[in-house]
């Protein structure tokens, strides 16, 4: 919608990734066959992306060493966020590119390559989305008919279902994406 010439999503859940290609034109990658940065890349020409987002924040899921490092150093409470999608985003960004932050970290984070964000000269961009901002301009795109973001929706509940509703997409039952209540 902004201008962007190629867009690559990345997840490991099958039913996001086919929503961001079939919805939203995006390549994808699911992290948990791959090698993302390899990847990555491949698919740049060896540059690595212009600009990478890490939308993910806090919660971010891991496998391996760094996985297992995280959920050690969050058990112990010497670590109250898993950094997994801000460190390969750091990693992957092409030199001089961009890395944006709107996913929401709460507080300390560890083995941040620093060393490689200084180096590569990459730009970090952070801050929890600006509603008050974007709300108006978003909403006047769907009302004309430029965007529809529906596509997002996979379940409508009534209210008094909210518990059950957050139960299930919490658990990732039945495709569960977004939900939107009723009341």
């Amino acid at each position: 919608m902004l201008g962007a010439g190629r867009v690559i999503a990345i997840d490991r859940f099958p039913e996001r990734l086919e929503m961001a290609h079939v919805h939203g034109g995006a390549e994808t990658i699911n992290y948990a066959e791959t090698d993302v940065r390899e990847e990555l890349r491949e698919k740049t020409g060896g540059r690595g992306p212009d600009a990478c987002i890490d939308a993910v924040g806090m919660e971010a899921h891991a496998f391996g060493v760094m996985g297992a490092y995280d959920k050690f150093k969050q058990t112990l409470k010497l670590e109250s966020d898993r950094p997994t999608a801000l460190r390969e985003a750091i990693m992957s960004c092409r030199n001089g590119g961009t890395v944006s932050i709107p996913g929401v970290y709460g507080g300390l984070i560890d083995k941040l390559p620093m060393g490689a964000l200084m180096n590569r000269s990459l730009t970090i961009r952070t801050g929890q989305t600006h509603v008050q901002r974007y709300l108006r301009p978003l909403l006047e795109r769907i009302e004309k008919g430029e965007i529809d973001p529906s596509f997002v929706i996979t379940h409508r509940m009534p209210l008094d279902d909210a518990p059950k509703a957050f139960a299930m997409f919490d658990a990732k039952d039945d495709n569960c994406i977004k939900v939107v209540l009723r009341p």
